[in-house]
């Protein structure tokens, strides 16, 4: 059960910071909406959706799945964007850029921790805080990689689709707009191809690569360390 509540709160705070990212460049872009109505917080509480945040994410944990999950949507009003059609994607990129530098940090912490446990004389008092942070960190930087990747696929209402609405031809925008209409069925549709087709097997290799940077790193800073 203690990994099940790793993965847990740091999928929590995981999505909580991706959605404060997502409010601070609307912010820095000139809409204040996410401030105005209190989302500018690391306090889960006005972010976490009950579903998104712990039933679904407990569920995928005690199945050994990937981690996934999401907060309540940090409201932006694209009109009050100073250049709302330039402006609105570099808001959407936000939320899966805060989670890679959160994977940068926890590759980071994994190999300073790492090597620092290294030195570690056997059966030191140390050694289960030091295992119990590990864990953390690599859990860290498993869980904002998966959300990373999978928020930038380019599916409504997904963040990666309002990066790609910016580049469609005219011709193109409004059928693919159309898709918006259907929420989150059309996330719901591809998780379900993903896991009972062989095209889930690319996603994965297609995870493990962003992540794979990380743990070099790490590996590395803890061969450093040592």
């Amino acid at each position: 059960m203690e990994m099940v509540a790793i993965r847990v709160l740091v999928l929590v705070f995981s999505v909580v910071v991706h959605e404060v990212a997502h409010g601070w460049a609307a912010l820095r872009l000139g809409d204040t909406t996410a401030r105005d109505q209190g989302r500018l917080t690391l306090n889960p509480l006005p972010h976490v959706d009950p579903m998104g945040s712990v039933i679904v994410p407990l569920l995928l944990s005690l199945t050994g799945s990937f981690m996934m999950g999401w907060a309540k949507p940090v409201p932006v009003h694209v009109g009050r964007l100073r250049h709302p059609w330039n402006d609105h994607p570099k808001v959407a990129a936000a939320g899966p850029a805060s989670n890679l530098l959160l994977a940068l940090i926890c590759a980071v912490l994994l190999g300073l921790t790492a090597g620092i446990a290294g030195r570690l004389p056997a059966r030191h008092g140390a050694a289960p805080v030091a295992g119990f942070l590990l864990l953390v960190w690599q859990t860290g930087i498993i869980v904002n990689v998966v959300l990373a990747v999978f928020n930038l696929i380019p599916l409504p209402p997904l963040d990666g689709s309002w990066i790609l609405t910016r580049f469609l031809p005219d011709h193109l925008r409004s059928g693919y707009e159309d898709l918006r209409r259907y929420g989150m069925l059309v996330v719901v549709g591809f998780l379900l191809l993903m896991h009972y087709t062989p095209a889930g097997s690319y996603l994965q290799v297609g995870i493990e690569a962003v992540a794979s940077p990380f743990f070099s790193l790490a590996i590395a800073l803890a061969r450093a360390t040592v």
